[in-house]
């Protein structure tokens, strides 16, 4: 029995159809190193989704291997109640610096699930303490993606996640998503008023005084298909947010980091959200580690004395972990020291360029989106109605597949495919990566 078999023995993977795995085998991967992959079957393949856009600074990085290698001599784990260590401590000081003005507060979890709920938590909280009890809801957009524990689910919105959960679900309040492809009223992301503010608004005017959070994706809809909109979208939110007292809640979990070409995705509005969620690159995809990061006027609403009751009891057994926060700090020194986000800056335009000399023209590619090194293309059966396939077509995963044929990791949304690949890529590995893509799509879409 071979090792995939193995696998296939033993082994439920997240986020598939196990009944795929007949035709399309786990790939054993043996070592990795920069953007490759290195698998057992001799193969190597180009890892542009930076393993579920964690890999922040390319696989295997010296550095980062280095400081976990030294925190691992010292210090392992430690419990976070009454007790700290330095790693943890450097980061949070790091990471100040460098976050939005006025986020200075930092609660440690160990995923981006858990992240989101404490969040949602922190904010109920919040105002239940300040005198403001009837604010239970939560407003999120449609096509969201904010994790898969119940809370997490519940703020999501793509059906492929939470249709069978929803008797689980707390009740949200739905707002139409900004959809730039499609838009409604005819405008481009480019040069918008974010016109398509207007439902936000009206459901926070309407129930603004029962809500506790809104939470959102800021400038770019991961899950939802890399649906990147206006960052006036974002400044129109905060002032009617601060207007009606409801928290924003900035999920940054998977555009932070300098995934969109700034060091947050807020950056690009200039706004300060009540409530960051960290994760993915904040260990450069070293170990599981995020953050829920606050100002301190929420901070301030828990400290009492202890027979009061208002602390925040949530925990996590991992919770601050030395290894998780030492790698952290390390990607932090690198990003600073290395101008990590100025060289990919640089690099962005091109990349975006060959995506689009590559694809812009063929038949069925109907949209090209681009934020930093992130780049998107829709897969539509009509471009000038932009009408989709049939999704039971699976033209995405078809594309998947036959670019894994020639050595590229491209994993798709549906029908949407995208590169979201350390920010430590090449150019000479940029042109490989395209041309490899365009093979595959003009295979399957002959």
């Amino acid at each position: 029995m071979n090792l995939a078999q193995k696998d296939l023995k033993y082994i439920w993977h997240p986020c598939s159809q196990m009944k795929d795995y007949e035709d399309l085998p786990p790939i054993i991967i043996e070592r990795a190193k920069g953007l490759y992959l290195y698998g057992a079957d001799g193969k190597k393949y180009a890892d542009v989704v930076s393993s579920w856009w964690c890999n922040l600074l390319g696989h295997c990085n010296k550095r980062i291997n280095d400081a976990v290698k030294r925190q691992l001599d010292k210090l392992e784990h430690v419990i976070f109640a009454n007790f700290s260590h330095k790693a943890a401590i450097e980061l949070c000081e790091k990471l100040v610096e460098k976050l939005p003005c006025g986020l200075s507060k930092v609660f440690f979890t160990d995923n981006g699930s858990s992240a989101i709920e404490a969040a949602m938590k922190m904010s109920f909280q919040y105002h239940y303490q300040t005198g403001n009890p009837q604010k239970k809801k939560f407003m999120a957009l449609t096509n969201a993606y904010h994790g898969e524990t119940v809370g997490a689910l519940s703020v999501g919105g793509v059906d492929l996640y939470s249709k069978i959960f929803k008797p689980l679900l707390i009740d949200v309040i739905r707002i139409d998503g900004p959809d730039c492809y499609r838009c409604r009223y005819g405008k481009c992301r480019e040069n918008c008023n974010a016109e398509c503010f207007e439902s936000a608004e009206k459901y926070l005017d309407e129930y603004g005084n029962e809500t506790s959070a809104f939470i959102l994706e800021p400038v770019i809809q991961a899950a939802a298909g890399m649906k990147i909109y206006s960052p006036v979208y974002l400044k129109k939110l905060r002032r009617c947010c601060d207007k009606h007292n409801v928290h924003l809640i900035a999920d940054e979990i998977a555009v932070g980091y300098g995934r969109t070409g700034r060091m947050f995705a807020c950056n690009h509005a200039d706004i300060t959200p009540d409530i960051m969620c960290l994760g993915k690159g904040l260990t450069g995809g070293y170990l599981p580690m995020a953050l829920t990061v606050t100002n301190d006027k929420i901070y301030k609403a828990f400290y009492a004395d202890y027979n009061k009751g208002k602390a925040f009891v949530h925990s996590h057994t991992y919770s601050g972990n030395p290894l998780a926060c030492a790698a952290a700090v390390e990607v932090l020194n690198i990003l600073k020291e290395e101008d990590i986000l100025k060289k990919a800056n640089d690099k962005a335009e091109y990349f975006n360029s060959l995506v689009r000399e590559a694809l812009e023209s063929h038949k069925n590619i109907g949209d090209i989106r681009s934020s930093g090194l992130i780049n998107a293309f829709e897969i539509v059966m009509n471009k000038k109605s932009k009408k989709p396939f049939d999704c039971k077509k699976r033209t995405g995963y078809r594309i998947y597949k036959e670019a894994l044929k020639m050595g590229l990791l491209l994993r798709p949304i549906g029908d949407v495919m995208y590169f979201n690949p350390p920010l430590t890529i090449k150019k000479s590995e940029m042109e490989s990566v395209v041309e490899i893509c365009r093979k595959a799509v003009n295979n399957i879409l002959k």
